[in-house]
């Protein structure tokens, strides 16, 4: 039987959860909606392209998708009502973890997927990518470090700058060592954002882009790059030069994309899509179904929802009254940005094929999980900002 103090208590919760003052309805409605309608699409795109696969369960990858979505928008929600203020302490947390997983996928624990050795595996065609959630807790930790500034100044201590260096640059190392060329571009334009957004002093950025520029140069020359990461450059310079090989991919996109015209073939009508002449389309290559189904209106709907997603993410980034919800806040939208214009660039040509999914719509795991994780940052940044 429950008590008159058990009662208020009960009632308390419940008032902090559901209640005026609650954060649900501090939150940003306008990115709420963007991300809901991407993740409306992206269900229809991942069944139109997956419902071919079996005939004896033809939902079976839309089953997965949407339990996925559920459990990210659980955890968006769970994020979104913590103090973003008090992220600053599980930013190490976080960060550790993320190593500790890392260093898990170089293990004979870790598989190889599409030559990658970046997964571990759960079982029940499940699997964990630790390099995704890897970029969340790299930001945490770069904006706790990078946020205080040193004395007298707006600037960021020299030592932390080392000590982000170093925490990127470790994380670098290990997504190098799957190999995931793609995963460490975007971890470094995330090092980059938050280093300039810190307002470190333009010596250090100068610094920071030679040793960029002379790791890519040691990378390439050193033959560090596997075969099939060359292939896909030299693919990308002169695509017919191998058409039915390393070529493939991008021609394919390129028909599927130009079949779809201004109104697309409609729903389930795409033949490209029907016929599975595009690998991977239903993850790194989703943008195809979007402009075969949905023509060129709907490939640039899907394009405008991820620009108001990143214009609110902006607009959260202004606002914030304190430097480590604004770096926070900053790095995300660069990741997303970053992350978009490589997707939908190599799909339509401008781009090389890196295997970066597209945010919001490719299917995948923990791609989805790290991407709702940082959207409720961003409505905790938003909601804190009122606090």
């Amino acid at each position: 039987m429950s008590t008159p103090i058990t009662r208020i208590r009960k009632r308390s919760l419940a008032s902090r959860a559901i209640g005026t003052d609650a954060a649900v309805w501090r939150m940003d409605g306008v990115l709420f909606v963007a991300v809901a309608a991407l993740c409306t699409i992206s269900t229809l795109l991942v069944w139109s392209s997956t419902r071919t696969w079996t005939a004896i369960e033809p939902t079976g990858m839309l089953k997965k998708h949407l339990l996925i979505l559920c459990v990210g928008a659980v955890l968006c929600g769970l994020v979104s009502m913590v103090d973003h203020r008090r992220l600053r302490a599980y930013a190490p947390v976080a960060y550790a973890a993320g190593l500790a997983l890392l260093a898990l996928v170089i293990t004979p624990v870790g598989s190889t997927v599409n030559g990658s050795h970046s997964w571990i595996m759960l079982g029940g065609g499940f699997g964990l990518q630790p390099s995704e959630l890897a970029k969340p807790a790299l930001i945490l930790l770069l904006a706790m470090l990078l946020s205080e500034p040193a004395e007298g100044t707006d600037r960021p201590r020299p030592l932390d700058v080392g000590l982000a260096l170093a925490a990127a640059g470790l994380t670098m190392g290990l997504v190098m060592l799957q190999p995931d060329l793609g995963t460490t571009m975007v971890l470094a334009v995330i090092t980059a954002s938050v280093l300039v957004f810190s307002g470190i002093r333009k010596r250090w950025i100068a610094l920071v882009l030679v040793i960029a520029v002379a790791a890519a140069l040691m990378v390439w020359f050193l033959g560090l790059l596997q075969p099939y990461q060359v292939a896909r450059f030299t693919a990308f310079m002169n695509p017919a030069s191998d058409p039915r090989g390393f070529g493939y991919n991008a021609t394919q996109s390129l028909i599927a994309i130009g079949s779809g015209e201004i109104y697309g073939k409609g729903l389930f009508e795409g033949g490209q899509t029907t016929g599975r002449f595009v690998p991977e389309q239903h993850t790194d290559f989703i943008f195809t179904v979007a402009g075969e189904e949905f023509g060129f209106l709907g490939a640039m709907t899907v394009v405008a929802l991820l620009g108001v997603v990143l214009v609110r993410g902006i607009t959260i980034a202004r606002q914030c009254d304190d430097r480590f919800g604004a770096l926070v806040a900053a790095a995300i939208v660069c990741w997303f940005a970053f992350q978009t214009f490589i997707n939908v660039g190599m799909t339509i040509g401008i781009m090389p094929i890196t295997g970066l999914p597209l945010p919001f719509v490719s299917y995948g795991g923990t791609a989805t999980l790290a991407n709702m994780i940082s959207v409720g940052m961003l409505q905790a940044i938003h909601s804190g900002r009122r606090t």
